[in-house]
């Protein structure tokens, strides 16, 4: 049990990836401070609080993205931040207020607590979408993604990827305050998390995965990458523990492609599954999400071994089913 006498706040605790990071936390003897925006709505908080250990090492605390010092009691106190709290939308009607202030001000709100507190190091969630949105290579060839590449603001805004945007932004900020104000912060590049859920409700990646066993191909591209939400928590421990973890860590998985290995997988559970045959869209997706090559030997040197994807669809799939929500 590493974590037995530290201190972590966990912003945006009810989320995803969050609740996942809440609960290996406490797996591991941590003391969890955990930020929601209302502590009192059981149907974002009830999976928190029956955690294991969640009663003697669990505390929830209300926080907003976009009120300044809202994060300071949890935080202070705190050896270490993890910041996830992020609004999630491919659709959003103003995304300057709906996506680009609360995670770019949010941001910078919880950093600056973390300066006032003397936390020894941030973590922060960032996304794919702030590394592969920007030009394509000029002579046609594949992208590599690595820990250097970081999308381009323009690129975003004339594509009109609103939640690259915000992630950019916000990474961008973070990375600017942090270097201004002498922080320790190491950030985290997940692609499109799937994996078991353990709240009563869908998130956006989590409902790509619904679309697919409804035969629908949400991306319309033939094509995804996954990365399994287990991995993804892990990784944000282990950048806490991991004194030597510095910078920025991809985690991401390899392309699969949907008439093939994700087809076979749900065929398990849904035998007469058929995928319509749909256009590939533009739009969001006219970026092309699986086509640069991805180098995670970065994260995986954090002791990540990443779980093939077979393993994470299934296990998606078989957790949606016992919290029937397919």
């Amino acid at each position: 049990m590493d974590g037995v006498g530290k201190v972590v706040c966990v912003t945006g605790a009810s989320g995803y990836v969050a609740s996942w990071i809440v609960k290996l936390l406490l797996l591991r003897g941590y003391t969890v401070r955990a930020t929601v925006r209302d502590p009192n709505d059981q149907k974002k908080t009830e999976h928190l609080l029956a955690l294991d250990g969640a009663k003697e090492r669990l505390k929830l605390f209300k926080a907003d993205l976009l009120e300044e010092g809202s994060f300071e009691e949890a935080i202070n106190g705190c050896s270490y931040v993890i910041h996830t709290a992020t609004p999630v939308s491919l659709d959003a009607v103003d995304p300057q207020a709906e996506l680009i202030d609360p995670a770019v001000k949010g941001t910078l709100n919880v950093l600056k607590s973390c300066k006032r507190s003397l936390v020894n190091r941030v973590v922060l969630t960032s996304s794919m979408a702030a590394i592969i949105a920007h030009d394509p290579c000029p002579n046609g060839t594949n992208d590599v993604a690595d820990e250097t590449t970081f999308s381009d603001p323009k690129f975003c805004e004339k594509k009109k990827l609103w939640y690259a945007l915000a992630k950019t932004l916000a990474e961008n900020a973070a990375w600017e305050h942090a270097r201004d104000n002498e922080i320790d912060l190491v950030v985290m590049n997940p692609g499109l998390v799937i994996g078991p859920v353990l709240h009563a409700s869908l998130n956006f990646s989590v409902g790509v995965v619904v679309g697919l066993i409804n035969g629908k191909d949400p991306f319309n591209s033939g094509q995804y990458r996954f990365v399994d939400v287990r991995d993804v928590a892990l990784a944000h421990i282990k950048a806490i523990e991991d004194s030597a973890a510095s910078g920025r860590y991809i985690i991401d998985g390899p392309v699969v492609k949907l008439n093939d290995d994700i087809e076979k997988v749900l065929r398990e559970f849904y035998p007469d599954l058929c995928f319509a045959d749909e256009k590939k869209n533009v739009g969001m997706f006219e970026l092309d999400l699986v086509t640069y090559k991805v180098r995670v030997e970065k994260v995986k040197s954090l002791g990540i071994e990443l779980t093939p994807m077979e393993t994470s669809l299934r296990d998606t799939v078989l957790s949606l089913k016992e919290k029937c929500l397919v």
